[in-house]
Formats: C-alpha cells, sequence, structure tokens
C-alpha cells in the first residue's frame, strides 16, 4: 500500500512528511474497502482509480484521457486491470459512451471524494502550504444567506484569502456528493448518516401578529379562528398552539395568503393579512419597533441550524476552517445579534 501511495505523491514528498499526512488521514484509509473488507488502497493502483472516475465523469476513454493528459490506450489498459482485479464489469460499452454498472457507480460514489481529498493532500504537502486554500462550495438556505452570510463570507475570504468561496442560497435540500458540495447548512436536519458536523445556532418560531390585534383570550375550549399568512413551500398545519406568560393559545389557521418566502410572509403580516408563524432572527427588530406583535413561542418547533459535511470526506483545511469560523461567528448559538 505505502508504495502506491508514495507512486500517487511523486518523490518530491520526503517520507517524514508524507508519514505526518498519513497519520491525520488514517480514518480515510479504513473508509476505502469494499464490500468484502478488502482495503482497496492495497490492491489497486490510485492512477487506475483515478482513471476510473474520469470515465464516469467524462462518460468516455477519449475524454477522460484528454482531461487527465494521458494515452486513451493507458487509460483503457488501466480501467480493464481494474475490472480484472476486482472480477465486475464496471461500465456498460456501446459505441458513443460509457455507462457505469451498478457496480461501476458504488465504487465510484466510494472513492471520487477520498481522491479529490488524496489530491489536496498532495498539492498543499508539494507546495509546503499548511494554510486553507482552493474551492469551497456550500448550500445554505435563503433566509440565512441574505440576514447573516454575505457579511460572513466577506469576513471569512478576509481572513483566509486563498479560499475561493462559493455559497449559493437555496431552500432544497441538495446531495452534497453528487451536487459537489463541500459543505452544506441546513435547518433542523433529519438524522443522516452520511454527514456529519455542528449545531451553530438556535432560533425560536413565534406566532406574530399585525399591529392592534389583541390576542385572543386563552382557555378557550375550541380552537380560535383566525386568519393567517402561511408557508406555501410547508405541508399546511391547520391548529397552532403558541405559548406566553399567560398560557397556550390554540389557533385554527385559516389561511388568507400562501407565499413561498418568509421575507414575503413578514412584510404581509406589517401590512395586516394576518398572522404568521416567523423566525426571531428575522423578525425581533420589527417587534422592538413595534411593527409586529408577538402571539407567543410555538412549542413543538424548535430550530436549529447545523453546518454539515459528508462523513466519506476527509474535513480538509478549508473545510474546518469554516465550519470553526461558522461555529465561532455564534458563539452562544443565538442568531439574535450576531457580533458586528
Amino acid at each position: 500500500m505505502l508504495v502506491m501511495i508514495v507512486s500517487f505523491f511523486g518523490p518530491a514528498v520526503s517520507m517524514c512528511r508524507l508519514g505526518i499526512y498519513l497519520g491525520r488521514s488514517i480514518f480515510v484509509m479504513k473508509l476505502l474497502r469494499s464490500g468484502q473488507g478488502v482495503s482497496i488502497m492495497s490492491q489497486w493502483d490510485l492512477q487506475a482509480l483515478e482513471a476510473f472516475n474520469a470515465v464516469v465523469q467524462t462518460g468516455g476513454i477519449g475524454k477522460a484521457a484528454r482531461s487527465l493528459e494521458r494515452p486513451k490506450a493507458t487509460l483503457s489498459r488501466q480501467v480493464r486491470a481494474l475490472e480484472q482485479s476486482l472480477g465486475v464489469r464496471l461500465f456498460d460499452r456501446d459505441n458513443r459512451m460509457l455507462t457505469p454498472t451498478a457496480e461501476g457507480q458504488l465504487l465510484y460514489e466510494r472513492t471520487i471524494a477520498v481522491l479529490h481529498d488524496l489530491a489536496e493532500a498532495r498539492q498543499l504537502l508539494l507546495d509546503g502550504n499548511v494554510h486553507p486554500r482552493g474551492p469551497l462550495r456550500v448550500s445554505a438556505p435563503v433566509l440565512l444567506s441574505h440576514i447573516f452570510l454575505g457579511r460572513l463570507s466577506a469576513r471569512f475570504t478576509a481572513r483566509y484569502p486563498d479560499v475561493r468561496l462559493e455559497i449559493t442560497a437555496e431552500d432544497r435540500t441538495v446531495d452534497p456528493v453528487e451536487e459537489g458540495y463541500d459543505v452544506v447548512i441546513r435547518v433542523n436536519p433529519a438524522p443522516d448518516t452520511e454527514l456529519v458536523g455542528r449545531c451553530f445556532g438556535r432560533d425560536e418560531s413565534l406566532v406574530l401578529a399585525p399591529p392592534g390585534w389583541e390576542r385572543p383570550p386563552v382557555g378557550e375550549a375550541e380552537p380560535v379562528p383566525i386568519d393567517a399568512v402561511v408557508n406555501s413551500t410547508l405541508p399546511l398545519a391547520p391548529v397552532w398552539r403558541c405559548v406566553d406568560a399567560a398560557g397556550v393559545l390554540i389557533i385554527e389557521a385559516r389561511p388568507k395568503l400562501r407565499l413561498s418566502s418568509l421575507l414575503m410572509m413578514r412584510d404581509a403580516v406589517r401590512e395586516g393579512a394576518g398572522i404568521a408563524q416567523l423566525p426571531l432572527s428575522l423578525t425581533y427588530e420589527d417587534l422592538e419597533a413595534g411593527r409586529l406583535v408577538n402571539w407567543g413561542r410555538v412549542s413543538d418547533r424548535p430550530v436549529e441550524l447545523w453546518v454539515l459535511h459528508h462523513s466519506r470526506r476527509l474535513a480538509s483545511l478549508k473545510i474546518a476552517a469554516f465550519i470553526d469560523f461558522i461555529c465561532e461567528a455564534f458563539p452562544n448559538r443565538a442568531l439574535v445579534g450576531l457580533r458586528e
């Protein structure tokens, strides 16, 4: 195995520095295992794996050869040798392109991220660079991006000028491996063995009303029907429960407006369209200024924000730096009152 790794990194990397890298990355090796528990690194040439992954990404030997700047014959030979060593067919072959078989797709998914990590480590060692560097792609919720991430991204790149940060604001659940994201930020993420990370922020969901709307008395036997502005991207919950010092208020939300943006919902409530469930981080300035009225906290909707990366990926310097930076920006996990 060591011979193959040295071949991949090249003679310019000293054995001492290579040992440091292996010590930091030993769990990557543990992840590189086949279904039979045989170490991939001890059985296959890393260049063959690199050739295989390039063919999957480009769909053909010719395109892969151009991307890797290797002869087509070499790539073809490496892929066939890989298939022979595994005893399985990795591609369905036709005249125009190569399509990975189920076994080929599994191998690709299990090795592409690790090859990326090894290539990055190789470049760091050759450059003698121990600072975060390179492209970093992040997917984050729209509201969080609009409120916080403009300022924070500028501060992050000022601290780490060699990192090329790209943040995409979107509310859909992306696949970080398939779509090429290094980091994803999610609200109340479902348990996922593929993602690991840290909770960096907590928020509260409040039932807010326009100024002048009086909160109904608690203790009513039936839910109180009230016009509501609802989020069209979420399943409608017709009964809301909110809590304040006076007690629990049960509301029958009658949708008057369905809007897909929390910013639109906030503005509609300020204009008197109805009540809405909105996060404190978005509305605390409106509450302080009297533009909205708080009827209580939604007790069954705790809000947590997590910064995550794929569990199969070694947390590279740039990923670790970004996660630490985000957590540092919210030292008490409070989204309200972000430090200027």
